[in-house]
């Protein structure tokens, strides 16, 4: 492993500094190299490739942003002895969030209004006489999705392109998630609910104007820190969509004060039908860890399906 990591890092130094992590899915690991302290997660399962490669590509997109901070992505890699891969990434000193939940309220709010500002800067400069074209920076999309796969945990999101957000979701999002549920547990409650939400789903975003917005994706408590200077965020599962869906997962397991909330919305102010869409934005991730840690939490997606078809 180590002459691997020698050969693919490019670098003659590669010491362990003791800081090791990665979740409950990957293993991870702080090495000094001649190029500075750089992280690397690994994991050995068959599906980690197309794991880490949306990672990195998710990593870079937000970089590109500027507007939050995160680990700067440096590579991906296959792991020669026994399979699987690993994603190499600048080693942020971080700590627990906290003088710094405003400011990362403020940089997400940012974040989400990234690629509209981008939209509105190129048809300004269309409109304007002798204008070239965009920068490669300057780009933007129109539509929801992303351009590879990434994944939710270790389990890979559709993310192919789609005019409408609505539909988005319950085909690319709702639907593997509860498929994959039903294949495994038979459950014909999660069905029959399914059948009578998916119809109600574009009435629960009557009125509501939805712009695709860069997204962490699974933006829960331990996945933010701070670090000198501001607040970071890491492990993503990066896509285009609607901007509330970030603070489904934000507002299940706590790790964010009102201070966080309170300057998100002063830059991007609720619409109309907020608390009922962030229940919905829930669903997906009570449906996710359900395929992934089991029917210990089939009782909150259920319920927040009847609650959502009241």
């Amino acid at each position: 492993m180590e002459e691997l990591l020698k050969r693919e890092l490019n670098t003659n130094v590669l010491t362990r500094t003791g800081k090791s992590g990665g979740g409950c899915i990957n293993d991870g690991e702080s090495y000094d190299t001649d190029h500075g302290r750089i992280f690397v997660k690994s994991n050995i399962k068959d599906g980690a490739r197309i794991m880490f490669d949306g990672e990195y590509e998710g990593l870079l997109a937000l970089c590109k942003t500027e507007t939050v901070r995160v680990p700067k992505p440096i590579k991906v890699f296959d792991l020669s002895d026994g399979g699987g891969s690993a994603l190499a990434m600048e080693d942020v000193e971080m700590r627990s969030l906290g003088k710094y939940q405003a400011k990362l309220g403020e940089k997400m709010a940012k974040l989400h209004k990234y690629n509209n500002k981008m939209m509105q800067k190129a048809e300004k400069e269309s409109s304007t006489v002798g204008a070239q074209d965009n920068n490669e920076e300057d780009k933007y999309v129109t539509q929801f999705g992303f351009h590879t796969t990434t994944c939710c945990g270790y389990l890979p999101m559709v993310n192919e392109w789609k005019d409408d957000w609505v539909s988005f979701y319950a085909s690319q999002r709702l639907q593997p998630q509860i498929e994959k549920l039903i294949n495994e547990y038979h459950d014909s409650e999660l069905q029959d609910l399914w059948s009578q939400l998916g119809r109600k789903l574009p009435r629960i975003f009557h009125g509501v104007k939805v712009t695709p917005a860069l997204l962490h994706g699974d933006l829960w408590g331990g996945n933010v820190a701070e670090a000198s200077g501001g607040p970071v965020i890491f492990d993503p599962a990066t896509y285009y969509g609607h901007s509330e869906f970030e603070f489904g997962i934000a507002m299940m397991f706590g790790g964010f004060t009102d201070a966080f909330f309170t300057a998100y919305h002063n830059i991007l102010p609720k619409q109309s039908g907020y608390h009922t869409r962030i229940d919905l934005y829930k669903l997906f991730h009570y449906l996710n860890h359900w395929n992934h840690f089991g029917s210990g939490y089939r009782g909150q997606s259920i319920s927040l399906m009847r609650g959502l078809l009241q």
